[in-house]
Order: C-alpha cells, then structure tokens, then sequence
C-alpha cells in the first residue's frame, strides 16, 4: 500500500512492510504462525515445559529484583508470568498468539494464579491496557524476533513503561549459539529474519545505554529435571532504571 509519510510511525510501519509475510512473525498480522507453533502442546520445544527461566528465578531468590507490579513481553505459555505471580508479583501478560495466551490461562488459573493476559502487540497497546508503570519488564526471547528498526519503539515502550529504578530483564540469542549475525542493513535486503537475530554483549549494551547494568550472562545450561528452563544459547540481562526516571544513566 503505498504511504505518505509523515511521522515516525509512518516510517516504522514503511520499513515493516518490507518484510516478506513468513518472516513477520512479530507483529499481529504474524500472530498465525505462533498459533500453529504453539497449537501442538506435545512438542518437545524445552520452553514449553511449565517452569520460569534459571535467571529470572535466580534475580528473585538472590532480591536483585523485589515483588511489585511486573510485565511479561511475549509471555508464550505463561510460564514465568505465572512464577511472578507466585512470587508475589502484580502480573500483566502479553502476547500476540490467541493460542498462547489461552495456554497461559490455563495454566494460571490451574496453579491458582491471577495474571491479566492481554493478547495483541505490546507496542500497540495502550498504558491503560497494560496498567504501567511497572517495577519489572520481563522479555524472554521476543526482542530477539524483532527486525533493527523496531529497537526504536522496543525502547520506546521501556521509556513510557518502566518505573522510575525499576528494572528491566531479558533473554535473547546468542551470537555464536543460536539467530542471524548477519548486520542490519542485510536483513532489508533479504527480506526476512532468519529466524531471529542474535546479539553480542557489546550490541546489548550499546542499545540498552540508557538504564543501569546490573547483571549479563549466559543462561544456565538446566537439566530436564531442574526446575527451571535454561539452555546456554541464550544471554541473559538484567539493567535497572535510575530513580529520577530518566533512562540516561
């Protein structure tokens, strides 16, 4: 379609369609796809299991981060929005998949949960949807499926949405393990994702400039019989906000 541009918006939603359909899998439009990833609960896909990622657990049991009002980007199953909740966490749930976020219900009303769930795109959704501002945004491997431009709003929403020395937490590809290392402008061209970027420290830190550093690492390599998810492919990030608000540490 074409567009006059006007805004950013305008050329944000421009720089979107350049992508092919297969590989928009983080906008509304690609919700189907995470549909028919997650409409199959016998896969062996080690996110699937019913249990929080090792380093959101452990920044919980080691009091880096304390129980307030909590948001879970691309919750998925529910797994650790579920964890929050029982850690004692106000729990706000997104997610763009209807089937994920119905598997999420599930799962907390089965573990007797109360998380609000709210299916769409987080950058669309307003504060009064998602009730901020929070003392923890949770992203465990959505920022990872999103093409470079849309860094600017992912920031964006940080900026509108987390509290003052509130903290912010992630999990996403690792270069070298897991994702595309191809740089940016290689993505336009090719139209496509390659299944997720991946992310040096160095990149993390670069674009995450503005909040405080608490903690990066790899994740954990768990065993099917810990209690928590954990695969080594992965980094982990945990940066805080300073106490004035601003995120320009």
């Amino acid at each position: 379609m074409d567009r006059n541009i006007r805004t950013v918006d305008d050329v944000l939603k421009l720089l979107d369609d350049l992508f092919a359909p297969d590989a928009d899998r983080w906008t509304t439009e690609g919700a189907g796809w995470w549909d028919g990833f997650y409409s199959d609960r016998s896969k062996p896909v080690p996110f699937f299991a019913a249990k929080p990622d090792e380093n959101l657990a452990s920044y919980l049991d080691r009091g880096l981060v304390a129980p307030g009002r909590a948001l879970d980007l691309g919750c998925g199953p529910g797994r650790n929005a579920v964890h929050l909740a029982s850690r004692g966490f106000e729990v706000d749930a997104v997610d763009l998949s209807p089937t994920a976020v119905a598997w999420a219900g599930e799962r907390a009303r089965e573990a007797g949960a109360e998380v609000r769930f709210h299916c769409g795109d987080a950058f669309g959704l307003t504060g009064a949807e998602l009730g901020g501002p929070y003392d923890l945004i949770y992203d465990s491997g959505c920022f990872h499926h999103l093409p470079p431009h849309r860094r600017v709003s992912y920031l964006a929403l940080l900026d509108r949405l987390l509290a003052p020395g509130g903290h912010f937490a992630l999990s996403c590809f690792a270069a070298g393990g897991m994702g595309s290392e191809l740089p940016d402008a290689a993505f336009y061209s090719d139209a496509r994702l390659h299944g997720g970027l991946a992310y040096t420290p160095e990149a993390l830190r670069r674009i995450f400039s503005g909040l405080l550093e608490v903690e990066l690492r790899r994740m954990r390599d768990e065993p099917p019989a810990s209690t928590c998810f954990g695969e080594p492919f992965l980094w982990t990030a945990l940066f805080r906000r300073d106490a004035q608000g601003s995120r320009d540490a």
